[in-house]
């Protein structure tokens, strides 16, 4: 059922001034798109308010911003004709109605004035164009000309306009259809499909930073496979992600198959968004198995094998987050180690779980360890019940043998307890490579459990370490 009430929305503050303001400039003024359709179907209040004027957008931006108390500066966005004012926390938009007409080599349109009509004819999706009255001789009238109100109760994504051209005008669109489909559980009608099938190569027009926050959008929907899925079945997903689509497909020789790794992996990202919102997390995701393609090869004993797909798929990720221009910092680092290190809790899991091991896993985990954990629970996707069941029971296993080793040795951000300097003063050295061998010896030694992680046992170890490469302790 649609909320089709909006009198109650005229009561808060925020739409009160803005009204007022409407009426004290007499300018034509309307709320449009994702406030609207957000209001409709009943979800979360929209922190987002666009506002259209059939006018100067920027004029009305500038008279809501004295009116509302602490509203911060208006930002002004003098090429595209439109204005922001931060009140609280909601951000509001506010634009002058315009038309657009589109060249074949670029999504940025030609923009002239235009009427409300024009406005709405511009838009991406039927359920974008519903607009509410702010002027006081209709106040709250809703105008939907493109049947938007039926396509929102149905769960259609439909273009108001002929959908061969509204995709090839502005080809973002077609990831925003997918992202909508995908974040509101709709679908996108035949001849939109149909639409982006012959126009995805047009997506190469668009910034890979634009079609980044698409991806990310649909990466942070509850069910993420359902625009991946989309995604690959229009011809969007090879153009943007073909390390995914690479990974489809089961090859069989000789009666010896391997599962399709393309919808595992769906499943993977699937498994996680129950546990997590975290975005980086979720990428990881998708992309631990990427190192799958290029390492396949069958071996005449064993099967089907994928040696070393961990870190090649870890390579891969710097070249795909290069290539997508996506952020090369600590997120792409976070990624990068979590899929090369996407199997070592599977490994512990399925052995016999040896404090060394769990030791060791926790030193190269360090501060992603509770998310590689997760990662690994979550690559579970297989459908026998009994295996299903033993593989998470194992998993509890290690988490209880990583708290009992955590608590005992202290190895996550682990230092060690004789330091670099304390080697150079104990045996009168400069730095050198002796230092890193004791070190490391130290390091090992207390991975392996030979000594505990104390003061007094590696101070020891580092004596015996510096007597066999011939060093001499410093007498004091």
């Amino acid at each position: 059922m649609l909320n089709k009430d909006f009198h109650t929305v005229f009561q808060k503050e925020v739409f009160q001034t803005l009204a007022r303001c409407v009426e004290n400039l007499s300018l034509e003024s309307y709320l449009v798109g994702g406030f609207v359709r957000d209001h409709l179907l009943g979800r979360v209040k929209a922190k987002d308010i666009d506002v259209v004027a059939v006018g100067s957008g920027i004029e009305l931006a500038r008279a809501v911003q004295k009116e509302l108390p602490g509203a911060q500066a208006v930002q002004v966005f003098k090429s595209y004709g439109t204005a922001m004012v931060q009140w609280r926390d909601i951000s509001l938009e506010f634009v002058g109605a315009r038309k657009e007409s589109y060249s074949k080599e670029s999504r940025n349109p030609q923009i002239t004035k235009g009427t409300l009509e024009n406005d709405q004819n511009r838009r991406d999706f039927t359920i974008n164009t519903l607009a509410v009255s702010l002027n006081a001789q209709n106040k709250g009238t809703l105008i939907d000309p493109f049947n938007g109100l039926e396509d929102l109760q149905n769960g259609i994504i439909r273009t108001p306009m002929e959908p061969g051209i509204t995709y090839s005008d502005d080809p973002l669109r077609m990831l925003r259809a997918v992202r909508f489909a995908s974040q509101l559980n709709f679908e996108i009608e035949k001849q939109s499909l149909n639409a982006i099938q012959k126009n995805a190569q047009r997506i190469e027009i668009i910034s890979k930073e634009r079609i980044v926050e698409e991806l990310n959008k649909i990466i942070l929907t509850p069910q993420p496979s359902n625009g991946f899925l989309m995604l690959e079945q229009i011809g969007l997903l090879g153009r943007i992600l073909p390390e995914l689509t690479q990974l489809k497909g089961i090859e069989e020789i000789e009666g010896q198959r391997h599962k399709d790794n393309f919808y595992h992996t769906l499943e993977v990202v699937d498994n996680i968004c129950e546990y997590t919102d975290d975005l980086w997390l979720r990428w990881a995701a998708l992309l631990h198995d990427i190192g799958k393609a290029p390492t396949k090869k069958l071996h005449p004993k064993i099967g089907w094998t994928f040696h070393g797909h961990e870190f090649v798929g870890s390579k891969m990720v710097y070249k795909l987050f290069k290539r997508l221009k996506m952020p090369l910092n600590e997120k792409m680092k976070y990624v990068k180690k979590l899929v090369m290190m996407s199997s070592r809790p599977i490994i512990i899991a399925n052995d016999i779980v040896t404090d060394a091991a769990v030791r060791r896993l926790v030193f190269d985990a360090g501060d992603i360890l509770e998310d590689l954990i997760c990662l690994c629970e979550a690559d579970i996707t297989t459908k026998n019940p009994a295996r299903f069941k033993r593989y998470h029971n194992n998993f509890k296993i290690v988490r209880q043998k990583i708290k009992e080793v955590e608590e005992r040795d202290h190895i996550r951000n682990f230092q060690p307890p004789v330091t670099g300097e304390m080697i150079m003063k104990e045996f009168n050295l400069k730095p050198c490579r002796e230092i890193g061998l004791i070190k490391e010896a130290i390091k090992e030694a207390i991975l392996e459990g030979e000594i505990p992680n104390e003061y007094e046992a590696a101070f020891n170890l580092m004596l015996k370490k510096g007597k066999e490469i011939g060093l001499e302790a410093h007498e004091e």
